[in-house]
């Protein structure tokens, strides 16, 4: 097991937010039981995944007969935070692997985040050993919590600059090169 362990089961808050302006945001996850905040810097593509794979899993937990808690199609209305991140935003380390699973003994998603480790060599032969990494992030929630967390995590992801209606990338404030207007720059429409 890794040598720090920072486990929330369950958190009184587990969320996803940014700092910062379109274009320049910032992504974070951050948990919260009484007065212990744990905050872990993310991209947001990986909140994106998360978003979706987590949604998947309940999806497929619901169709399941086997399930013996009743998952929530849709958020639950007294569980949706769309506060602000807490204060102060200490960033404990940079997501890197994730691992999402469902405990059958107490009807709990299990998140687990682990520290981006850039020497870690995906090209490692099979039967060579993975390093153990110094710490993981670990979230327990329900279903409903975890409805209510993709729901979060979609707004905060979409939330973002616009797309230009043409080629589809991100429109900065003084405009882009659109790819599809042979490089013209385009305004916002």
């Amino acid at each position: 097991m890794a040598s720090v362990v920072h486990l929330f089961d369950p958190p009184d808050r587990f969320v996803v937010g940014t700092v910062g302006e379109p274009g320049q945001r910032a992504f974070f996850l951050q948990a919260r039981s009484a007065r212990r905040l744990v905050t872990v810097g993310i991209e947001k593509q990986q909140v994106a995944v998360l978003a979706e794979r987590l949604d998947n899993l309940l999806d497929t937990l619901m169709e399941d007969e086997g399930t013996k808690t009743l998952i929530p199609a849709v958020a639950p209305f007294l569980l949706q935070d769309n506060g602000p991140l807490e204060q102060p935003i200490e960033e404990e380390f940079r997501a890197g692997t994730m691992t999402l699973s469902w405990d059958t003994r107490d009807d709990r998603i299990i998140i687990e985040v682990f520290p981006f480790d850039e020497e870690f060599d995906l090209s490692l032969e099979e039967g060579t050993e993975v390093p153990e990494p110094d710490e993981v992030f670990l979230v327990r929630i329900g279903a409903g919590e975890a409805r209510a967390f993709v729901k979060r995590a979609e707004v905060v992801v979409g939330a973002g600059r616009e797309s230009c209606p043409f080629c589809g990338n991100p429109i900065d404030p003084a405009g882009h090169l659109c790819v599809r207007a042979n490089g013209f720059r385009r305004r916002d429409p």
